[in-house]
């Protein structure tokens, strides 16, 4: 099943290398591009098979795409999408893997409106805004997985503004890569979010950052599992927390209120309540499965 003869990656790094990997795969493109900053990062890429034919000029890699996936940083994907309109095609579908929406989608929103009244319009192009909820704290396209989007979800968060044929083509495109693909607004994304993804990190990095120098040859699989996420990049998750600040925050509050119940569950040796409190943990760990 084709769906488009040309699709463009931006940033084929861990998640934009597995689009790639995975779309040609499945034989859902004739051709992928890559479009980045680094020519020896897209080398790479090629050689390791993610992408067909490697670009540092966007308008030369956009100029007849039919989809484009934004695969940038979260602070980055707004302004390179308003800008790449400019480049592509009538009718071509852009749209994005950030970890957050709601600013996304509306600073993209505003910025093709605002094109569609200058004198010299863009394009009409269509944008979907997209989250796989796959990868890991690695990058780049070495770590790339034709399967990393099988059987996970993808979040599409349409607004009364999305034209309702991109939004099924985007919805085709990621479950032909695998995925289960789930509608969600920009806003319910970035809340729930915040509680399954961006806190975790967070609260990783706290643990991690509490380990003294001298104890780290003690940090077997229990402190190495919890902690596995803490090694993302760093600027990469302070644009993430910065995007989602308020959710982020919510969620933080209502983490920091199950611990403080662990916390006066200790002091007061109420081991009745402290149990009780490792049991609704296990049964909630359970659920979700392997």
């Amino acid at each position: 099943m084709q769906l488009s003869n040309v699709l463009t990656i931006v940033g084929v790094g861990l998640i934009g290398g597995s689009i790639g990997l995975a779309a040609k795969r499945r034989g859902l493109v004739r051709t992928v591009r890559g479009l980045g900053r680094r020519q020896s990062s897209l080398d790479r890429a090629r050689a390791l098979g993610a992408i067909d034919e490697a670009y540092l000029d966007p308008q030369a890699a956009l100029k007849d795409a039919g989809l484009v996936v934004v695969c940038t940083p979260v602070d980055q994907i707004a302004g390179q999408i308003v800008r790449f309109a400019s480049f592509c095609k009538p009718g071509a579908i852009l749209t994005d893997a950030g970890s957050t929406k709601a600013t996304i989608v509306a600073e993209v929103e505003a910025g093709l409106a605002a094109h569609t009244q200058e004198r010299n319009p863009v394009p009409q192009v269509h944008f979907v805004g997209s989250h796989p909820l796959a990868g890991s704290e690695k990058r780049g396209p070495e770590f790339a997985d034709a399967e990393l989007f099988q059987d996970r979800w993808t979040v599409l968060t349409p607004t009364p503004r999305t034209d309702a044929e991109a939004l099924e083509k985007t919805k085709a495109f990621w479950t032909a890569l695998g995925s289960r693909v789930k509608l969600m607004t920009p806003q319910d994304h970035d809340r729930a979010l915040a509680l399954t993804s961006h806190v975790p990190h967070l609260v990783a990095a706290a643990l991690a950052a509490s380990l003294p120098a001298e104890l780290r040859e003690l940090a077997a699989t229990g402190f190495r599992d919890t902690t596995r996420i803490a090694a993302g990049d760093s600027a990469l998750w302070t644009a993430i927390f910065t995007h989602n600040q308020d959710a982020v925050l919510s969620a933080l509050a209502a983490v920091e209120a199950r611990l403080q119940a662990f916390r006066q569950a200790l002091a007061a040796r109420d081991w009745n309540a402290l149990g009780q409190l490792l049991i609704q943990a296990k049964e909630v760990r359970d659920a979700l499965g392997s």
